[in-house]
């Protein structure tokens, strides 16, 4: 893949795919991966809490 090809689709998000994490409240960084609630919400985060503890991923703000 070219390089001038990487990353192309955040182009067309919102704000280039940057915002703040719900769950660890960073600013300005990717939300690239969607964690679940327990009721079936899903949530944008970044990716150092794509894995984070479910307890964590409930308390987040929206």
């Amino acid at each position: 893949m070219a390089k001038t090809k990487r990353g192309r689709a955040l182009w067309n998000t919102p704000s280039r795919g940057r915002g703040t994490c719900p769950v660890c409240s960073t600013k300005r960084i990717k939300l690239l991966y969607t964690a679940n609630k327990s009721d079936g919400t899903a949530l944008k985060v970044c990716k150092r809490c794509q894995n984070a503890d479910p307890a964590r991923v409930d308390a987040a703000a929206i």
